[in-house]
């Protein structure tokens, strides 16, 4: 197993030695002391695997009020840009207009 894919404060043996997970890419030692684990380190669980955290619950978009207040902060924009700038914004504004969908 490869210490990405490992949950925080999960117990795991490398190198002969048992470490508890405390981020992202470092251990403790159960002898005491922090230790960066490599990427590429195949390491082996000891005991049960603490399920990973659930995905927080993410927040419906209404795409006519995201439209809404692009379109005010574009207005702004608009005002403070120069003529040559212009194009661009409307050309930036199209192409985020469009990955809304319709």
């Amino acid at each position: 197993m490869k210490i990405n894919l490992i949950p925080l404060g999960t117990r795991f043996e490398y190198e002969g030695e048992i470490y508890t997970k405390t981020g992202p890419m470092t251990a403790a030692s159960e002898k005491g002391g922090q230790r960066m684990i490599p990427r590429y380190a195949v390491l082996r669980p000891v005991g049960e695997i603490p399920p990973a955290p659930s995905p927080a619950p993410g927040r419906p978009v209404d795409a006519d009020k995201v439209r809404a207040a692009f379109d005010t902060y574009h207005a702004v924009a608009l005002r403070l840009a120069d003529d040559f700038s212009r194009p661009e914004l409307e050309a930036a504004r199209q192409k985020f207009l469009a990955t809304l969908g319709d």
